[in-house]
């Protein structure tokens, strides 16, 4: 049996919706032992930035990861990229657009909260959130339960941010594919299975929706993930061999915010390692 690499290739830090910061998020993996690893913070570059500057000699690999947040006439996917130039401009122009559509969405929530529903919150705890990298939901759901308004972060989201409805624009799954590959990266469909909602995405509507994504430069699907049942995996990891795609492994780990362990993607569980997956770690290994 080929050794099962100890890697996790989608977490976030407390630069999107994680709660430990880059630093942090550094340490526990230096801790848990991986040898490689990449942190996917949303629409944004500067968890990744961070985690470079704080790498050391002897610090497992890294690859630079992002994940992007998309949309259109389907539904809506994942789009994670992967060993791109960060100083691209074909990258940091698609973050700036996912960011100003994550600005208006964080504006239009906040007035939503405190003129609709008259919320009270004091002016320092509404700038603070506007002026965070990545405001959202989990953000503003902690202040409303600082504040008395819930008692818990899932209770604040369900029954109070869960009724705002606005028609939020997202970064589109094609421009997200081509931002990457014109940075150098490798395009993966997050979590593929997984649409809007509790929407399971599977069978030839799921054929179809990778066919369409291949077609617009998508290289990879995300094969280990931690909320994947065995037969999710294995049907996704069929999918990666009939098209010739790479497969990565995530926990999409996010601290306190979700009930995931770092590394926890199923990966441990693999009898043998899928070529996607091998083929994947080799590209974005360095010389």
């Amino acid at each position: 049996m080929t050794k099962v690499p100890r890697v996790d290739f989608h977490m976030h830090s407390s630069v999107s919706d994680g709660t430990d910061s880059p630093e942090q998020l550094l340490d526990l993996v230096r801790q848990a032992g991986f040898e490689t690893f990449s942190v996917t913070d949303h629409d944004t570059l500067a968890g990744t930035a961070q985690i470079r500057s704080l790498l050391k000699a002897g610090d497992p690999q890294y690859v630079t990861g992002i994940e992007f947040s998309c949309k259109d006439e389907e539904g809506k996917y994942h789009i994670l990229g992967y060993a791109y130039d960060p100083a691209a401009p074909a990258i940091n122009e698609t973050v700036q657009i996912a960011h100003s559509y994550r600005d208006v969405k964080a504006h239009k929530r906040i007035e939503f909260v405190v003129n609709d529903l008259g919320i009270k919150l004091p002016q320092e705890e509404i700038d603070g959130f506007l002026a965070l990298e990545n405001p959202g939901k989990p953000h503003l759901a902690n202040i409303l339960v600082k504040y008395g308004y819930a008692e818990n972060k899932d209770q604040a989201i369900r029954d109070i941010l869960n009724k705002f409805k606005y028609p939020s624009q997202y970064v589109r799954p094609e421009q997200a594919i081509d931002g990457i590959l014109r940075s150098g990266g490798i395009p993966v469909l997050a979590h593929p299975i997984f649409g809007s909602g509790d929407q399971l995405v599977l069978g030839s509507d799921m054929e179809r929706r990778i066919e369409k994504l291949m077609a617009f430069g998508l290289q990879g699907v995300e094969g280990f993930y931690s909320e994947f049942t065995p037969e999710q995996r294995e049907f996704v990891l069929g999918l990666a061999e009939r098209h010739n795609l790479f497969v990565t492994a995530g926990s999409d780990y996010h601290g306190r915010n979700k009930t995931v362990r770092l590394g926890g993607n199923g990966l441990s569980e693999a009898t043998e390692v899928p070529k996607g997956l091998s083929d994947f770690i080799e590209r974005v290994s360095g010389p």
